[in-house]
């Protein structure tokens, strides 16, 4: 159920965060961090024991903006209130993280600013502190980009994150549905939000990626023109010890190859972030050519 529910998330937010980017803001400064979802989350939190009813109805009825268009139709407060109950200690652990929040702001302007820098028509989604049921560390909207605040017990890996999800904000890659755009579209977003920000989210994968590197790119050039995304991105069947999303790591090899081999780099993250044909940027990149030579 959690790697159905990544990817609606994702489907979601790929059929709607075009609508949202005229409104953003176009000036790194200017970017917006809201908490309310967070501050009226605990104050539910803190009334379950004396409440009669469902504290949560009201946590999720008056959702921010931001968070509006997943509550209802990915989470509700039954299963948020019936959540809670049972990992109320590992909720506890996320409590207090937005204290030290004001840090972060200047390092995520920071990478924003060079965002800018490479690419100066970018806009700035408001990022948004919700609590949800342990799904999704990061995700966006329409309106913005949700950081599940949950899932974190420090802000450590924030900048990272953020700028991660920042890039799909920006991204505009067209093409057949397939393994390989999926993986281009979420390891190119590693690769520049590692550009901007100084931070890699994935090591997980990517070292496990570079270690078997020869088996993984035989395996990746039989499957990549497949809309079956398992054992690559979001779920593993269990057939090896690999982890998930290793989709991510290959998108971020190709992707790496491709800006390696450009002169002008600039144009080349403005390529990354719109492209037209998935295969012909592989080709372009020349990553996995000894592969599919065979």
């Amino acid at each position: 159920m959690k790697n159905i529910l990544i990817i609606l998330i994702f489907l979601f937010v790929t059929l709607t965060n075009v609508n949202g980017q005229e409104k953003f803001a176009e000036n790194p400064l200017e970017a917006k961090f809201i908490t309310e979802d967070f501050e009226r989350f605990w104050e539910a939190f803190d009334k379950m024991e004396k409440s009669s009813k469902n504290p949560f109805d009201d946590y999720i009825n008056n959702a921010s903006e931001g968070f509006s268009p997943i509550v209802g139709f990915f989470l509700d407060s039954k299963k948020l209130y019936k959540t809670v109950k049972k990992r109320k200690e590992d909720y506890l652990k996320s409590r207090n993280i937005l204290d030290s929040l004001s840090g972060k702001e200047t390092e995520i302007i920071e990478a924003y600013t060079k965002m800018k820098n490479w690419y100066p028509i970018a806009k700035f989604p408001p990022v948004y502190f919700v609590v949800g049921i342990f799904t999704s560390g990061g995700t966006i909207t329409d309106n913005g980009l949700l950081i599940g605040s949950e899932k974190m017990q420090d802000l450590n890996g924030l900048t990272g994150l953020v700028s991660h999800e920042l890039i799909h904000y920006q991204q505009r890659i067209e093409g057949k549905d397939n393994l390989l755009k999926q993986s281009i579209i979420e390891g190119s977003a590693d690769f520049i939000g590692e550009l901007i920000s100084g931070k890699h989210i994935n090591m997980v994968p990517f070292n496990y990626g570079n270690e078997n590197e020869k088996e993984l790119c035989i395996e990746f050039v039989k499957v990549m023109k497949k809309k079956n995304y398992k054992d690559w991105l979001y779920e593993t069947s269990g057939k090896d010890n690999r982890p998930n999303d290793l989709g991510y790591w290959i998108g971020y090899k190709i992707t790496q190859a491709y800006f390696e081999k450009q002169t002008d780099k600039k144009q080349a993250i403005n390529i990354i972030l719109n492209i037209k044909d998935p295969m012909g940027f592989l080709e372009t990149s020349g990553y996995l050519d000894k592969y599919m030579e065979n």
